[in-house]
């Protein structure tokens, strides 16, 4: 039977991902490891990195009712939205659970380009509504140039000045002879740009940054460390922190839609981790408890309006940092050594599979939480993981414990058989690392 059927009942998704077992083939740009990760690691504090995203979906979304179509799908705002303007956009099912969240950016006064996976729940919603605008998938590349030495690398690239960028705004220029969008965001904590152009000259592109880069020190970031970007910045990410919530009934057609249009683990992908749910709504997250709750306008209706503003109002879970105790951690590795059975083995820097890996999160015994993205902070020496939290347990200090693994017969068999571990951890303020992304260039 087809796994993503619409006659599969969502207590059997969540069996499903547990069973999936598969190694990503990231392709392109998308090393493993290029140097060593924590080198990698230290770039975007101290010098700067160069990676890639350009496995994203690129979606060129234009006419004159092509806003109209993104404000009915999005929580954020679309009034006063200037050219050049970009977005962290957020799309969310009718309970108000995030299906989709990516970067927007607006190239016209007619023309839009959506990034990640709400292209794909945009150009769904236009071929099944009643909207006058039109929508083509482009083939483009989407470079991240991020760490404090990123604004010496394009000086000695182009002629452009991109110092009166702000945050979130995009400006043009020129690298090796190919126009480029450079758009100020990332998910670094550190001043950076998301740089967006044809996919014909990528390589070009590349290879000039990296030439240029070199006498700063900058690294090219790889998958085996790429996330402990979003770790220490305390961005939360699909597959990592929570399931798009698209197995309701009324989505049937849309994850028909995906399996043709899309890549797999848009639909289906491993979970594991001591946290279980009845069904796979449990791994479902809202932009409230996500740190999203921020973007919510109340001056257009969207999918999901009612549900969020009641989340709004009476939140029950926020988004935190865990601070994992070094010794039992490191009791955790040390347990390989030992005649009896390990504990589940931790992935270092973090977890290298496509999963989302979920835990209990306790306080005298009694559910308070989940924990995911679980990660080695070489910077910090510490290791983190978020987790969505009961507010009342959400203060920095609160001490917390962590139950680390399924035990010995774990239902998923991208897991070995391991005992469990309980973790003292301590909730710590998110971001953990400082934001800088705002910062004037000009300061440091």
């Amino acid at each position: 039977m087809d796994n993503t059927s619409p006659d599969r009942d969502a207590s059997t998704v969540a069996d499903t991902m547990r069973a999936a077992n598969r190694r990503e083939d990231y392709g392109g740009r998308r090393g493993f490891e290029y140097t060593h990760w924590i080198e990698e690691q230290m770039s975007w504090k101290e010098t700067c990195y160069l990676g890639d995203w350009s496995f994203l979906a690129n979606l060129k979304l234009e006419g004159p009712e092509a806003i109209d179509l993104l404000a009915d799908l999005s929580i954020n705002s679309m009034e006063n939205y200037a050219v050049g303007q970009g977005k962290h956009v957020v799309q969310c099912n009718r309970e108000g659970n995030v299906l989709a969240e990516g970067v927007l950016v607006r190239d016209g006064e007619e023309e839009f380009i959506v990034h990640g996976v709400p292209a794909y729940w945009t150009a769904y919603n236009l071929e099944t509504g009643d909207y006058d605008a039109t929508a083509d998938y482009r083939d483009t590349f989407n470079i991240g140039l991020q760490g404090p030495r990123t604004l010496d690398v394009l000086d000695d690239l182009t002629d452009h000045d991109l110092r009166d960028v702000d945050f979130m705004r995009s400006g043009w220029l020129e690298i090796a002879g190919v126009e480029v969008r450079a758009v100020r965001f990332g998910m670094s904590g550190e001043l950076g740009f998301e740089l967006h152009g044809p996919i014909e000259g990528k390589e070009t592109v590349w290879e000039a940054i990296r030439e240029a880069g070199e006498p700063y020190g900058l690294q090219r970031l790889s998958v085996k460390t790429s996330s402990i970007n979003q770790l220490e910045s305390g961005i939360a990410s699909r597959v990592r922190d929570y399931v798009s919530a698209i197995f309701e009934d009324y989505l049937a057609d849309y994850r028909e839609y995906l399996k043709e249009t899309a890549t797999r683990d848009l639909i289906t992908h491993p979970v594991e981790g001591s946290f279980d749910a009845d069904d796979i709504s449990g791994w479902y997250r809202n932009p409230v408890e996500l740190g999203w709750g921020r973007y919510v306008r109340d001056d257009h209706d969207f999918v999901g309006r009612d549900a969020l503003e009641a989340k709004l109002e009476n939140p029950d879970r926020q988004l935190v940092t865990l601070r994992w105790d070094s010794e039992d951690v490191v009791d955790v590795y040390a347990s390989l050594y030992e005649d009896d059975l390990p504990h589940k083995y931790m992935d270092m820097p973090h977890q290298q599979k496509r999963a989302m890996i979920a835990d209990r999160v306790l306080i005298d015994g009694e559910d308070v939480g989940v924990a995911t993205m679980r990660g080695y902070s070489y910077y910090f020496r510490e290791m983190l993981s978020l987790a969505t939290i009961d507010v009342e347990h959400a203060e920095p200090g609160t001490e917390v414990t962590v139950l680390w693994g399924e035990g010995e017969e774990p239902v998923s068999p991208t897991v070995e058989n391991h005992s469990q571990r309980e973790i003292s951890a301590t909730v710590a303020p998110t971001p953990y690392k400082e934001d800088r992304r705002m910062d004037d260039p000009d300061s440091s």
